[in-house]
């Protein structure tokens, strides 16, 4: 398992962070996630092996948000 910080553009309401917050919990392979309104922050734990970090970029981009950066 490894856990990624992905910083997002500004998000904008309360919804937003539902909306991210649910696709992630239905996406194989990640095990827990976080997401962080107030600081427009994406905290993500995944197996490597089912999913990579680029992949689940791509999801979040998907939903219309904009990943600025991973840690």
């Amino acid at each position: 398992m490894i856990t990624k910080i992905y910083q997002l553009e500004t998000l904008t309401c309360p919804s937003c962070s539902a909306k991210i917050q649910g696709m992630l919990k239905k996406t194989d392979g990640v095990k827990e996630s976080e997401v962080l309104f107030n600081s427009s922050k994406v905290k993500v734990t995944f197996d490597e092996t089912k999913i990579e970090s680029e992949t689940i970029k791509g999801k979040i981009n998907k939903l219309g948000f904009d990943v600025l950066s991973e840690k």
